[in-house]
């Protein structure tokens, strides 16, 4: 699933992974450690539109997406390449908080969250939240530039409905706690929330076409075609005496779409 998603969100055949053999030193998940390929997180680096991305996405088949010790070393690296080399970073959250771990994970958090101011105003970071997320995976993104989630499958909150209802005795579901409607327009965490995760990608490679590649950059230049602007019409509509009125629709109607 995490594959699939880098997949969809870069261009064909420019994805290289890293950490692909990396597996959890917890041993105390019920189950067979090296069972959780990549230790639940595929990260590496690609392109977009042929511009260079780092990125990871976070694979809720594999223990629910959850982070540990390894996990997050891998998000970390990730981080640490995308701001030395001076390109975006791209995270995809589906993540459900592993506590096997216990402090390892912990700390893993605290250092995703260090490297993420470290970034700030450094390389644009972009984040989608695909599922739903909860603790450490809704504080990270929301150290980020730009967010997005996808209405009905995506939900982020600090604590989930059962420890709402164990400690304040209300009853909430996760899409009135923290779905994508209730993120964008009540918390404002979130900047975008689409109708579907082709969508939500789709997004974010068009918002990622208007970003620096980092603060050294300037943003990519692209011709469109729009001939409306060109030429002398404008000044034929607006007259040389500051004094006299004209319609303002047709100015409207030469700038924009």
């Amino acid at each position: 699933m995490a594959r699939e998603r880098i997949y969809k969100l870069l261009d064909t055949q420019t994805f290289c992974e890293i950490g692909m053999f990396a597996v959890s030193r917890g041993t105390t998940f019920g189950m067979d450690k090296t069972e959780v390929s990549a230790d639940a997180v595929i990260t590496g680096y690609g392109k977009i539109d042929g511009r260079k991305v780092f990125i990871f996405s976070q694979d809720f088949i594999g223990v629910g997406g959850t982070l540990s010790e390894i996990h997050a070393k891998k998000i970390c690296h990730i981080i640490d390449s995308a701001v030395r080399d001076g390109y975006p970073i791209i995270g995809i959250n589906d993540s459900g908080g592993r506590i096997q771990d216990g402090v390892d994970a912990l700390s893993g958090y605290s250092q995703i969250f260090f490297r993420n101011t470290l970034a700030s105003g450094i390389v644009p970071q972009l984040f989608a939240i695909i599922g739903p997320c909860a603790g450490g995976a809704v504080y990270s993104p929301a150290l980020r530039d730009f967010i997005l989630m996808v209405k009905g499958i995506s939900y982020a909150f600090i604590t989930g409905p059962r420890v709402v209802k164990s400690v304040l005795g209300k009853e909430i579901n996760e899409e009135e706690l923290g779905g994508a409607t209730v993120a964008q327009r009540k918390a404002g965490v979130v900047r975008r929330s689409e109708n579907s995760e082709q969508k939500c990608l789709q997004r974010m490679r068009e918002l990622l076409s208007y970003l620096p590649s980092s603060n050294r950059d300037k943003p990519p230049r692209v011709d469109w075609g729009d001939a409306a602007m060109l030429g002398t019409t404008l000044f034929d509509i607006v007259p040389e005496n500051p004094s006299k009125a004209y319609d303002m629709h047709k100015i409207i109607e030469k700038v924009f779409d």
